[in-house]
Formats: structure tokens, sequence, C-alpha cells
């Protein structure tokens, strides 16, 4: 006997049934729908994209097979080429590539900097892969270096307080060791013997190695990195290497009398092995510069800025370049050059060879090098570090700034009292520059003063006219802190102290340069100056100068530098050291 219980669980089952059996119905009508839709949806975007039927037009469009499709296309191609000699212009229906498609912003952005003739010229770096690998081992050791013996060397390095990382070659102890032509080192007949920088510096670049310079001003890098890139030149020449249709040595400074101090050298250098080099700087004006780039250069020595306009304009191609320095590198990243300074090294030669100069060594030029050079050696001539020339004896008086015309006027008659004699005045301000220079002219001095209100011409005047003699007695701004290459200026005058410690150290480094002694005498204001005391002291310190009483009195702390972007909440980080592989035991093993 069946249990009641499961007769009725059986009945409602058959009850039921009509409706399951509904069910896949109307899920497969469903289906069906949302297949057509999808179909039109995507024949409406195809039709939309091609531009072969207006918007409102698309909804009226038909579903079809792909058969179908392919059949009606065909048909349409056949009427039409029935019938294009009788239909009008009007009428005729725009064929699909004749269509503008509209383009994304992104798209329409990027085509349009790819446009740019900086990204042009970056692009000419492609080019220059293809052409013939640079001859970069330019270096046979003389016979007298090669029988150097170690302890001799390490004696050598210890009294010119030289360090060397990366390199294991000697330095050269006289010119005629180096391997340079004879027409290349008439531009050292006025000096005895290679400075440090320009000894331990020649080998190791002439080997075809990248380096990292560390030196303070006056010591000579010009020619340390400036007879080792003529030489380069003539060798890409003689192999074919060089294209002749741009530079093959470019020197980026961070500004326009460095550019022009070190044009001169170049220029006068490779004179007479026929090497011809361009200055390019702004603020005057771009035609010579296009001109002389046109008729074809060996060497370009430029600012990134101006250097980025004659790239802009089409002048300048930098395909060609294999030998490429940065010369006071942290300046020009000081400056906010960096950007500049990538787009220009990334339009050179991939396989180039790069050098950087620089003063001090902070992480900002370790990570700059880290990505533009590949086998790094790196020469540092003192302190890697903030650190003055320890040819120039230095000064500081803490004084009322008040008493400073009085005080000024006391000094010049003790450092200047020949009124022949070169002495180089610095301030603070453009104003400052201007009363002082009127100050003293009013008193019969023979002055001029440089600062940022006068033009191009009168700056260049006067530094040339301080230069000869001809108005030996020259105020000036930190626009000329750097890149002042004067012989013979026996004394500088800090009538305002900087704001910075690294600007304190460049401005005294224009006199005591080349191996001979200088002397640079500072205002310090307690009031003003007050925050740059620890620095100044560290830097006295480390060159064995006098710390006056007056100064310490101030404190010897040194107060963190905040970076541009972070604030005091950064890490420096050495970006040279390499980082190290690990690996775990397995547990398997």
């Amino acid at each position: 006997m069946i249990d009641p219980m499961i007769k009725a669980e059986k009945k409602k089952k058959k009850k039921s049934r009509p409706a399951a059996e509904e069910a896949p119905k109307l899920n497969g009508n469903m289906t069906e729908d949302i297949i057509a839709l999808k179909q039109e949806k995507k024949k409406a975007k195809n039709i939309k994209e091609q531009g072969s039927q207006p918007p409102e037009a698309v909804a009226e469009v038909p579903l079809s097979s792909l058969d179908k499709k392919k059949k009606k296309k065909k048909r349409k191609a056949a009427d039409a080429e029935g019938q294009a000699a009788e239909a009008k212009p009007a009428e005729e229906a725009p064929a699909i590539d004749d269509v503008p498609v509209e383009k994304s912003k992104k798209k329409k952005i990027r085509e349009q900097q790819s446009s740019e003739p900086v990204l042009a010229a970056v692009g000419d770096r492609e080019l220059a892969r293809t052409g013939k690998p640079i001859r970069k081992a330019l270096y046979t050791e003389h016979a007298a270096v090669a029988a150097l013996a170690p302890a001799e060397v390490d004696a050598w390095r210890a009294e010119r307080d030289t360090v060397v990382t990366g390199s294991d070659l000697r330095p050269v102890m006289a010119f005629d060791q180096a391997g340079f032509s004879a027409d290349l080192l008439r531009s050292t007949r006025t000096f005895a013997q290679p400075s440090p920088i320009q000894a331990q510096c020649w080998p190791i670049i002439q080997s075809g190695s990248d380096l990292v310079g560390i030196a303070a001003t006056g010591s000579g890098k010009t020619l340390a990195f400036g007879l080792p890139g003529l030489k380069h030149i003539l060798a890409q020449k003689a192999a074919g290497v060089s294209t002749g249709k741009g530079p093959s040595m470019l020197v980026l400074a961070p500004t326009r009398e460095l550019a022009q101090q070190i044009a001169a050298v170049l220029e006068e250098a490779g004179q007479s092995a026929g090497l011809r080099t361009l200055c390019a700087y702004g603020g005057v004006p771009k035609p010579p510069q296009t001109a002389a780039l046109r008729q074809g250069v060996d060497v370009v020595v430029a600012t990134p800025g101006r250097l980025e306009d004659l790239i802009n304009d089409g002048a300048c191609r930098l395909s060609g370049v294999t030998y490429l320095v940065l010369d006071e590198a942290d300046r020009m990243l000081d400056l906010g050059f960096e950007p500049h300074i990538r787009a220009i090294a990334g339009a050179t030669r991939a396989d180039r060879q790069t050098l950087m100069f620089s003063a001090t060594w902070p992480p900002a030029i370790q990570k700059l090098a880290s990505e533009f050079q590949a086998s790094i050696a790196r020469v540092t001539i003192g302190s890697q570090d903030l650190s003055a020339s320890h040819s120039v004896r230095q000064i500081v008086e803490v004084i009322d700034p008040a008493a400073r015309d009085r005080r000024l006027e006391e000094l010049l008659r003790k450092y200047h009292s020949s009124r022949k004699n070169r002495v180089l005045v610095f301030v603070l301000y453009k104003k400052e520059a201007a009363r002082v220079e009127a100050q003293l002219s009013k008193r019969g001095w023979n002055v001029r003063a440089i600062h940022g209100d006068i033009n191009q011409r009168q700056r260049s005047e006067a530094v040339e006219q301080f230069k000869s003699g001809k108005v030996p007695l020259l105020i000036a701004t930190d626009v000329a802190a750097r890149g002042l290459d004067i012989p013979d200026v026996e004394a500088v005058i800090n009538y305002s102290f900087p704001l910075t410690t690294e600007d304190y150290v460049h401005r005294i480094g224009r006199t005591g340069r080349a191996g001979k002694s200088g002397l640079s005498h500072t205002f310090f204001s307690g009031a003003s100056d007050k925050p740059r005391a620890g620095e100044l002291i560290n830097v006295l310190k480390e060159a064995n100068q006098e710390v006056p009483e007056e100064l310490l009195k101030f404190g010897t702390t040194v107060k963190r530098k905040d970076h541009k972007l972070f604030g005091a909440h950064y890490k420096d980080v050495d970006f040279t050291k390499k980082a190290t592989k690990m690996s775990f035991d397995s547990d398997d093993e």
C-alpha cells in the first residue's frame, strides 16, 4: 500500500511540471533577445566608427548573419563600381578610409608631442645606433708612468688629497706623458705640470671610461675633460664615426660666463688641429649661432636653455654626439635644469662617453650619474663634501651692517693699494651692487658692477675690462659667482654674505686659481647670517683656517636642508651602490 504522503508528493510534482517546461522556453527567448541586442549594438558601433551611416539610421539596420553582411558589402561594392561614372560628387558615399575618425584626447596629445622638434631629436638616437661603434680606448700608458711603483702612486695621491675609485690607472706626472699631440699640448705651455685633476683624469678618460670628477673651482677641470675630448673627436673623424651633421662633443654649463670661458679654452686648444667650437647661450640673438651650426662645428658648449631652443628650431642635431660633458652638474641641478639635461642627453648617442664634473657629491648627482653613465670611475680632489680651496686664505669678520661701507674702503686701501691689482667684491642684491659702485666711483675708485639689471653687452664689456686690467675693481652679484675664470684675482671681498654656504665657496673660488694663492675677506652679520654660521665654521675648519671667536658665539649647529619637494622628511640614498642579491635555502634541500 502506497503511503499517502508519497502519493501527495508525486501529485505535487506532476502539477508543477508544465511550469517547469515553460521556463526553459522563456529563458531561451530571453537569450535570443540578449544575443540580438548585443549584435545590434555591435553593428551600430561598427557603423558609427566607419561613418557609413548617420547615427539616427542605426536603429533601422536589420539584424543579419555574417554571411549576409559579406554578400551585402560585395553587392554594394559592385553597385558602386557600376555607378561611379554616373554618380554626382555630392551623392557619392564617402569611402571608409576618407571618413575622419575622431581621435581620443590622449592620442592627439601623443601625436602633437611626437611632432615637437625636441622629441624628433630624441629619435635621432635610434639613427645613431646604426652607425659605426665609437672609438673610446685611446690611451697607451707612457713607459715612465708604467714604471711607477704602487707606493709612489699612493704617496702622490695622498700629498694631493686625491682619491680614485673604479679605476687602477696611474696618474701622469708630466704633459708629455699624457698621450696628446703637440698641437693639443700648445694650450698647456703656460703651466709647469698637470694639476691633480688633470693628471689623474686624463688616463681614465682616454681609456674610454665614464667619469665623475669632484674638485673645487679653479682646479683645471676644463683641460681635464677638454684635451681628451678633442683627441676623441679626431679619433672619430679618422675612423669615419663622425657623421659631420652635428657636433661630436657637447659640453653643458650652468651659466653663460662659464660657457664662454670653456669655449675660449677649447677654441684655443683645438684651433691648431682644425676643430671648430661654438658657444651657445641666451641673452644674445640666435641667428649667428644657427648660422655657425649650419656651417658645421665639432664642439658645442652651451647652457641647457639656449641649446633646447636651438633643438626646437631644428638648428642643432645631437645624434652625432659621442662625448658628453656636464660641467658644474651640481649647480645645474640647483638651477632646475635637470629636465633639460635629461632631454638633451636623450638626443645623443646611447653609447656615448659621459663625463660629469661637480664641486660636491650630493645624492642628486649620484642618482644622475647612475642613470647617465655605464662604467663609472670617480676622481675626488679634496673633500667630496662642501669644501673651499685650500689655496685661499679665508678671513671672516663679524660686523654691524651699518659699518660695512666704511670698512670696505679700509680693506680696499689695504688689498688694492696699487689700484692695479684685480679685486672682486661680491654683494647680494642688484640695487646693492649699483649703490656700492656709485659710492666707490664717487670717491675716486676705478670700478664697474655686473648684475641682473644690465644687459649682456654691458656685462661682457665690464668683465673684459676687468680681465684686461683696465678696470681692476669689479662689483658683482651671485650671477657672476660661478663661471668667471679670471687669472690673477688677488682678493675677494664678500660685502654681503650669500644666501647659501655653497655660494660662499664658489665666490672665494674666484681667487687662488691654477695653483696660485689667494685671499678672501668676508663680512658676517649676526642678525641675518646667523643660520649659516655652523656651515661656515665647518668650511673654515676643513680648510685649516682660523675661526674667529665672534663667529663661534653663534653656535656650530648645522640645520638640515629641506628637500625641494619633501621638506625635511626625506632620506639621502647613495644611488651608486648596487643592489645585493639575496638567496634563501630551499626547504627541499
